[in-house]
């Protein structure tokens, strides 16, 4: 397809980026430690690094794993743990000793524990004690070498990391009791490869850099291989859109989203590290008045976060009182933006949600919008440089301009495929080499892309497409609706019938209203034949509503 999108390219960004996959992240990182060494890069509850720090320390973690451990290149090992200085820490010490990291979401139960140690076959794991009682449970069924533990305060620093420990282990309850014989302290490990060398190790932009796990929503959760030149590319394709507007070594960005999530780990770690930026980790992002007084503390240049996260920011009463003035933007991803939510958030804050699009399989950076766009658009911007977008049919045929199809991606960002899931690539990958995404979208006369929704998602109602994205848009825009929810659900009459859950912002508001409502805005077929009141949604830990949790209730 002609890049017909590039004429919505700000100026100064490059349509392709000359040698976007050459290079490594070790390569990348090391660099930023000669250049910024003095500047703080990662600040968590009041304690800092510096990049030079976080180089010494990271090639301690390497040499941990090199010399007491006995691992070498190529070798998995697995993160569990949230938005903490220690992760960076051994994140970039795997890097460094050329392992692949394994990035684990804290919150997953003992049987997704299991599976994914054992699926990416990892020699070892760092996990924070809070989550200790589940790998407890599997620890036996999996092929851990080592075990390496950290609590929640443990870079803070005496006396605040022996404080942190006590309240969060004996205060606050939030360790439950365990039993993993011979795992071995982070700050020991800190300490005992501070007695070694990290050895140089020949890392070739060819080598997996990342096992970064899906989300398992249809199922066990697939390991995308991502190389370090997928990561590299998908850096610079970033930096390239960004760096008219960055001030290289004074931005400083807020971070709820966890690292864990590619989302973050691709824009808020390694672009900003890039950049030399510091990054403000927030551990706990559903703590909504902790995360406010944060933000009023650091007065961030940059923030990113998803819609239910800018939904709860909006709706705070102290939120809306911050100065926002060092703001330059906040990036949208993860989820599709709502446009009441946005429509809130630029009011408040005087700046529009800049909505990006991207997934686990491509690094995850696809499309982004221009960051001077001046509103909220509902479009999720134009491809990358150097990216191939085509929305295509179930046979692999493009569809005409301006219909929805599969949006389908080819790049230097695209995974290698899955991990041992050969029969998933064949589904996965088009015989061209384009990324079947799962997700139907469009483009507009002008070039931007339009996400309509999951394909998964989609419901059938008498033979009509009903598309959740746009029934949860109409009802979010009510004044008395906090969130809302939908899916599908068997009919007999109509095959399947719209059921939607709802969350209120006014206990006056009862199921009559609500359907008078939607039935002004959205055509007949799509009006919602069974509407649910909760209290809550079901979110993941990164704030995606799990539509898979509605439908099992």
């Amino acid at each position: 397809m002609e890049k017909f999108w590039l004429k919505q390219y700000p100026d100064g960004v490059p349509a392709e980026i000359a040698d976007a996959e050459s290079g490594t992240l070790v390569e990348l990182i090391e660099a930023s430690f000669r250049e910024f060494g003095d500047r703080p890069a990662f600040e968590n509850m009041g304690a800092s690094l510096t990049y030079a720090e976080l180089d010494a320390r990271s090639a301690h973690f390497a040499a941990y794993l090199q010399h007491e451990l006995g691992f070498a290149k190529g070798d998995r090992v697995a993160l569990m743990m949230p938005n903490l200085l220690q992760y960076p820490i051994a994140l970039l010490g795997i890097l460094r000793a050329g392992m692949v990291a394994v990035n684990v979401n804290p919150l997953y139960t003992a049987r997704e524990l299991e599976h994914q140690l054992s699926d990416a076959g990892a020699r070892a794991i760092v996990i924070v004690e809070n989550f200790a009682a589940t790998l407890e449970k599997v620890v036996d069924k999996v092929a851990l070498e080592a075990v390496i533990t950290t609590q929640i305060g443990d870079a803070l620093g005496t006396p605040k990391r022996l404080l942190t420990n006590f309240v969060v282990k004996h205060v606050k309850r939030m360790v439950p009791s365990f039993q993993l014989p011979g795992a071995i302290g982070f700050n020991t490990v800190l300490a005992d490869g501070a007695k070694q060398s990290m050895k140089a190790v020949d890392v070739a932009p060819d080598d997996i850099a990342f096992l970064q796990y899906t989300g398992g929503t249809t199922g066990l959760a697939k390991g995308a291989i991502l190389r370090h030149r997928n990561m590299v590319a998908n850096v610079a394709q970033a930096e390239a859109w960004l760096n008219p507007w960055i001030d290289q070594g004074n931005e400083v960005i807020l971070t709820p989203l966890p690292l864990y999530h590619v989302f973050a780990l691709m824009a808020n770690c390694l672009v900003f590290m890039r950049q030399g930026g510091r990054n403000v980790l927030i551990t706990n992002p559903r703590d909504i008045p902790a995360l406010v007084k944060e933000f009023e503390k650091q007065q961030p240049t940059a923030f990113t976060g998803v819609n239910t996260l800018f939904n709860a920011l909006t709706n705070n009463d102290a939120f809306r009182k911050l100065d926002f003035s060092r703001l330059k933007f906040a990036l949208g991803g993860g989820a599709a933006v709502q446009r009441s939510v946005a429509e809130k958030w630029h009011k408040i804050t005087g700046h529009p949600l800049i909505e990006a699009y991207g997934l686990t399989e491509t690094s995850p950076a696809v499309a982004i919008n221009p960051l001077n766009l001046e509103s909220y658009s509902g479009s999720i911007g134009v491809p990358l440089p150097s990216t191939e977008v085509a929305i295509r049919d179930e046979q692999g045929n493009d569809v005409p301009l301006g219909e929805p199809g599969e949006l389908c991606v080819a790049g230097p960002q695209v995974m290698a495929g899955y991990w041992n899931k050969p029969e998933e690539n064949d589904k996965t990958f088009f015989p061209d080499g384009f990324l079947r995404t799962g997700d139907v979208a469009r483009f507009d006369d002008a070039g931007f892309l339009y996400i309509v929704d999951r394909k998964k998602d989609m419901i059938l109602v008498s033979g009509f497409n009903v598309y959740p994205n746009e029934i949860e848009d109409v009802i979010a825009t009510h004044p008395k609706v906090l969130e809302a929810a939908c899916i599908g659900i068997d009919d007999e009459r109509s095959g399947e019938a719209v059921k939607v859950f709802v969350v209120k912002a006014d206990d006056t508001l009862d199921e009559d209203e609500l359907i008078a409502f939607c039935r002004k805005e959205l055509t007949g077929y799509k009006v919602p034949k069974h509407v649910v009141f909760i209290d809550e949604l079901p979110k993941s830990n990164v704030g995606k509503i799990l539509r898979k949790d509605l439908r099992q209730a």
